[in-house]
């Protein structure tokens, strides 16, 4: 009767649904280590040099995952390397060429490197569409994911909405450096359940943020002005996407972090 109670219990724990929120500090250190990849920035010509700010790995690093870097490359290779991978954190960068939502390109949009761009487009659309995968979309991350569902973008915030006070960016521009401003988290998204607030001040460097959202995702924060601050995809799976930079202020968004690791954990 003792093996016969064991193995029923055994079977029970088999089918008992998997929450990684619920473990214990003590459990999750056993676990293995999530791995989360991120797409990289590109520079220069004589080299050209492929790299990361590093508040996006530390970020990773204090929350206990363990970053990769993802370099351009095939959609083939692409599609090998996402099996190896838990999650996937796209980063901040210049600006996504305005055909690739129908517009036409003006003054104020500042193109990044097309073969990170291409490598971009290909790796957001590739994660959504093809895997299961957690992804978190920080900046242009954000813009990415928009954009690979049929989305699209305002090019210039000052330009197209002039009545807007809100600095999404610093007096000298979104290349120059950080302002801070509050975003409204949207009811009844994740976003909103992640950070368990209604509003929070956020570090932001931008002039772009998404206009028409694409398929399959809401508006999940706004800031005063009514600017799009984040977009996430509909359902349970943790695609999201936020204009703000949440790494550079790691304490007041480690609960973003948080459920980004819980969701790569249980996927892993």
């Amino acid at each position: 009767m003792k093996h016969i109670a064991i193995a029923a219990t055994l079977v029970l724990l088999a089918f008992m649904p998997f929450d990684c929120a619920a473990l214990s500090a003590a459990e999750s250190k056993e676990l293995p280590k999530p791995i989360i990849g991120i797409n990289c920035d590109i520079d220069g010509d004589k080299p050209r040099k492929i790299g990361l700010s590093a508040p996006y790995i530390q970020a990773l690093k204090n929350i206990g995952a363990i970053p990769v870097m993802l370099p351009p490359m095939s959609e083939e290779d692409l599609e090998q390397v996402l099996k190896n991978l838990d999650g996937v954190l796209m980063i901040g960068g210049a600006d996504y060429p305005p055909d690739l939502y129908g517009q036409q390109i003006e003054p104020k949009t500042q193109l990044m490197d097309e073969e990170r761009w291409r490598f971009d487009i290909l790796l957001a659309k590739t994660v959504v569409d093809k895997t299961k995968l957690p992804l978190l979309g920080i900046c242009a991350g954000c813009q990415a994911l928009n954009i690979s569902r049929g989305g699209s973008l305002i090019q210039d915030i000052p330009t197209k909405l002039p009545e807007m006070k809100v600095a999404h960016a610093s007096k000298d521009g979104w290349q120059t450096g950080f302002n801070r401003h509050l975003v409204n988290l949207s009811n009844s998204t994740k976003l909103q359940r992640f950070y368990g607030i209604k509003s929070l001040g956020v570090p932001t460097s931008h002039h772009q943020c998404v206009d028409k959202t694409g398929q399959d995702l809401i508006v999940a924060a706004t800031a005063d002005d009514g600017v799009v601050e984040a977009v996430e995809l509909k359902g349970d799976r943790f695609v999201v996407g936020v204009q703000w930079h949440p790494e550079r202020d790691y304490p007041a968004n480690k609960e973003l972090f948080k459920n980004f690791i819980h969701a790569a954990r249980s996927y892993k």
